[in-house]
């Protein structure tokens, strides 16, 4: 769906019955907020990427997408939408990577917390096998016999379409370093993720660094 609303007035944008849209300021599509990163400028005058929307001041909005972000920053889409001076990091792109990476592993830390994960190769496969499991947890240069032996076994107790299937079941997005700052032990290549509040908070951020890896990167040019 196409817009011609102007870029700098996005916070402002409509609702739907489902739920507050905006436009991104590069591709000039409206989408719902969750499919858009909403960007202010700091005191210091650089775009800032507000994942959780709640910094103040006027936003303008950028499609949840690696390759998105970096051509608005190439394209100078700040400083037009924001009709001032803003400064762009030439890295902005990798920056919000950085900073959606970080906000999964408090995620992940405030799941444990909770009580909601089990970390460890016997303590994934007993949480498999009692039905506990939502979701699989494997640092991404984890072995690969180690992933496949869990995996199978995922498979084979996993319901075809289980009421309260999650979209990445497996996730392989963090490092073993990244798993052992969350929680908070060292060498931890695989954990499970049980239900609760705080592992819903997990799995969103986690589907939104996904996307913002793999969003389709056709669409606007210059």
């Amino acid at each position: 769906m196409l817009a011609i609303a102007d870029p700098a007035d996005l916070d402002h944008g409509p609702r739907t019955k489902s739920g507050t849209v905006r436009m991104c300021a590069v591709t000039r599509q409206v989408a719902p907020v969750d499919d858009l990163i909403r960007f202010v400028v700091s005191p210091a005058g650089e775009a800032v990427a507000d994942l959780k929307r709640k910094l103040p001041g006027r936003g303008l909005w950028v499609s949840l997408s690696h390759a998105r972000v970096a051509e608005a920053a190439r394209r100078n889409v700040f400083a037009r939408g924001f009709k001032r001076e803003v400064r762009v990091s030439k890295t902005l792109a990798d920056d919000v990577d950085q900073l959606m990476v970080r906000g999964l592993i408090d995620a992940l830390a405030m799941a444990a917390k909770a009580g909601q994960v089990v970390a460890g190769f016997a303590k994934v496969e007993a949480a498999i096998a009692g039905g506990q499991a939502v979701a699989l947890i494997h640092a991404r240069d984890g072995a690969a016999d180690g992933i496949r032996k869990l995996n199978a076994r995922w498979s084979a107790v996993r319901p075809e379409n289980p009421a309260d299937s999650v979209d990445f079941p497996i996730l392989d997005v963090l490092s073993t370093d990244e798993l052992d700052l969350a929680l908070g032990r060292a060498n931890v290549v695989h954990a499970a993720l049980l239900a609760g509040p705080a592992s819903k908070t997990f799995l969103a951020r986690c589907r939104a660094l996904i996307r913002f890896r793999t969003m389709d990167s056709g669409g606007a040019t210059d």
